[in-house]
């Protein structure tokens, strides 16, 4: 079972990092993503990391601002959001998954989380 923790509401410009484990197993040998969705939408790849040598990708509506990180000691992935807009605003769900060949952004995941919710308003 994942576990997301570390949203809230910022103001535009801010920062939030969130944090996602795992409860139950490790995922030091997994393909780890973060999502967004927002209602009436379509839910939407962020950002996503290879445990197993840190390679990384970024959907191009993020790149720049969001780093996505992972501590393998500590079996904890992070979403860190800098320069947060209001169209940022979503419920963040991590994800994972036996590693794919390619841009982890583009598989498919069975293991989620149940989301936390990032509100960027003024």
């Amino acid at each position: 079972r994942l576990v997301e923790s570390g949203g809230g509401l910022v103001q535009p410009g801010g920062s939030l990092k969130l944090s996602c484990a795992a409860s139950e197993s490790t995922l030091n040998d997994y393909a780890v993503a973060w999502f967004r969705q927002v209602p009436g939408k379509e839910r939407e790849g962020v950002s996503c990391i290879y445990s197993t040598d840190g390679a990384t990708y970024y959907a191009n509506s993020v790149k720049g601002r969001f780093t996505i990180s992972r501590d393998n000691a500590k079996d904890l992935t992070y979403l860190e959001m800098k320069s947060l807009k209001p169209e940022d605003t979503g419920i963040y769900f991590c994800a994972a998954d036996i590693p794919w060949v390619g841009n982890c952004l583009t598989q498919l995941y069975d293991f989620w989380g149940q989301g936390t919710q990032v509100t960027v308003s003024s």
